[in-house]
C-alpha cells in the first residue's frame, strides 16, 4: 500500500462512448478470440513509442496522406496516434474500409473520412498548431469508426527521481513533451490531473508538512490549496473539477474527505481506525471508491460522495491498493501484492469478475477506458487490456510512479 505521507504538525496524531459502433463490437469480438502479449521496448523519454504489431483484428484504414503545408508533418503524427489507439489498422492509400484524407493550409486543417467507395463519414476542420489537428483529427476518427474516445493528446502527469528527488513531470500520451513540472528539491509525490489536462495537484513538503499545491499548466503558477493541520495528501479532482477527494488527518486520524475546488468546506466522509487513501471518482461523481486497511490488509471500498457507510468490494486478494475508476464507469484498476511483487489487476462492474494483468504500481486509467498506465522499475508502461499490448512511454528519469492521465 502506498504509504500516507507522516509528517504531523504538533498536536496532530496519526494511527497506522450508425456504424461505427458495430464495427466496434466486431472487433472486440475477434480481439477477445486471440489476446496478443508483446514484448515492451524501452525508450528514451523523449523517443516515438515503438509498437510491434503481432495480429490484425483491427477496422481497417488507409492513410491516403495530408496536403498542404504542413501535411507531412501531420501525415506522422495522425498515423501514429490511430495506431495507438488499438482499435485501428493503418495502411497506405486505398487499403483498408475506410479512407482518410485531408488539406493542411497551416493555421487550420481540413480532415475527411469516407468508406471506400461510399458515404462521407467525418469532415471536420480543425484549428491550431500541427501536433493539436493531427491529435484532435485522430480522436474524430477513433470516435467516427469505434464509439469510444481518442487519447491522442492526452497528458499524463508522474514523479520520477531522475534529479535526485521524486519530482512531479508531464508526458503527451504519444510519449512526446516531457516536462518536468516541479523543480522543490524535496518530496513532490500524488500528482492528479483535472480531467482537462489543464490543472495539476499534488503533494509537496515545502512548508516541512504534507501540504496539497496546484499548478496550473498553462500559466506554470502555482498555489497552496490545502494546509490543514496534520497529512494533506492524494487529493483528486471530481470529474467536473469542482470538488477534491483527499486524505486529511486534521481531526486525528487519516480519513476520507471532500473539498471544494479551493480546498475548503472539508466534509469528513470516514471513520475508522485505518488509514484511507488513494480516492478515485465514479465518472458522474457520485461515489467514490478508496483503498483502506481498518480491516488489517488493505481493501477496497466504495462510499457516497455525499456520505454515508462504505461498502468493502470483494475482490478475492488479501492486499488492494491504489484504485483508478474507468472514464466508462465499467471498472475499477488497482494493485495487487503477490509474493512481494506488485500487479496491475481489474474489476469489472457490475460482473465483479477480476483479471490481474502482470506487474506494475498505481494504473491510471486512459479517456477511451481501453488503455492503461502504470509504473513498472524505471518506465512508464501502456497497456491495451485488449490486446494486451504494451508500449513503454517513457524512461530514463529514475524511478517512475504514480502516474494520473487527463481525461
Amino acid at each position: 500500500m502506498k504509504s500516507t505521507p507522516s509528517s504531523t504538525r504538533p498536536g496532530q496524531r496519526h494511527s497506522p462512448r450508425s456504424l461505427g459502433i458495430q464495427l466496434l463490437h466486431n472487433a472486440a469480438a475477434c480481439a477477445a478470440a486471440g489476446l496478443v502479449l508483446c514484448a515492451t521496448p524501452r525508450l528514451h523519454a523523449e523517443d516515438s513509442p515503438v509498437i510491434t504489431i503481432t495480429k490484425s483484428d483491427k477496422i481497417g484504414v488507409g492513410l491516403n496522406g495530408i496536403g498542404g503545408a504542413d501535411g507531412a508533418t501531420i501525415s506522422q503524427i495522425l498515423q501514429k496516434d490511430l495506431q495507438m489507439s488499438g482499435a485501428l489498422s493503418v495502411g497506405g492509400p486505398n487499403t483498408g474500409s475506410f479512407q482518410i484524407s485531408g488539406t493542411s493550409s497551416g493555421s487550420s486543417l481540413r480532415g475527411l473520412v469516407s468508406e471506400r467507395g461510399a458515404r462521407t463519414v467525418l469532415e471536420r476542420s480543425y484549428s491550431g498548431n500541427a501536433r493539436a489537428q493531427a491529435h484532435a483529427f485522430a480522436n474524430d476518427i477513433i470516435e467516427a469508426l469505434t464509439g469510444s474516445k481518442g487519447i491522442a493528446g492526452s497528458r499524463i502527469a508522474f514523479v520520477a527521481t531522475r534529479s535526485g528527488h521524486k519530482e512531479v513531470y508531464t508526458i503527451d500520451a504519444d510519449g512526446s513533451n516531457t516536462v518536468q513540472q516541479t523543480n522543490d528539491g524535496r518530496l513532490s509525490v500524488s500528482p492528479r490531473l483535472s480531467s482537462d489536462g489543464k490543472r495539476l495537484a499534488y503533494t509537496g513538503y515545502q512548508s516541512g508538512y504534507a501540504d496539497v499545491y496546484e499548478i496550473d499548466l498553462g500559466s506554470g503558477s502555482r498555489r497552496r490549496i490545502m494546509k490543514y493541520p496534520g497529512t494533506n495528501s492524494g487529493a483528486a479532482y471530481s470529474p467536473d473539477g469542482g470538488r477534491f477527494a483527499v486524505t486529511l488527518s486534521k481531526d486525528g486520524n487519516p480519513e476520507l474527505y471532500v473539498t471544494d475546488s479551493g480546498g475548503g468546506s472539508a466534509r469528513r466522509l470516514t471513520m475508522t481506525s485505518g488509514v484511507e487513501s488513494g480516492p478515485t471518482w465514479s465518472p458522474d461523481g457520485r461515489e467514490i471508491v478508496f483503498s483502506s486497511d481498518s480491516g488489517g490488509s488493505p481493501m477496497l471500498y466504495r462510499i457516497s460522495s455525499s456520505g454515508g457507510s462504505p461498502a468493502q468490494i470483494r475482490t478475492g486478494h488479501s492486499y488492494n491498493t491504489e484504485p483508478n475508476w474507468s472514464p466508462d464507469g465499467r471498472k475499477v484498476a488497482f494493485n495487487v501484492r503477490s509474493g512481494g511483487s506488485f500487479n496491475v489487476a481489474i474489476i469489472e462492474f457490475p460482473s465483479g469478475q477480476v483479471r490481474v494483468l502482470g506487474e506494475g504500481q498505481s494504473p491510471a486509467w486512459g479517456p477511451d477506458s481501453r488503455h492503461l498506465v502504470y509504473g513498472q522499475g524505471g518506465s512508464l508502461v501502456m497497456l491495451d487490456i485488449v490486446t494486451l499490448q504494451r508500449t513503454t512511454i517513457a524512461s530514463n528519469l529514475g524511478k517512475i510512479s504514480e502516474p494520473s492521465w487527463s481525461r
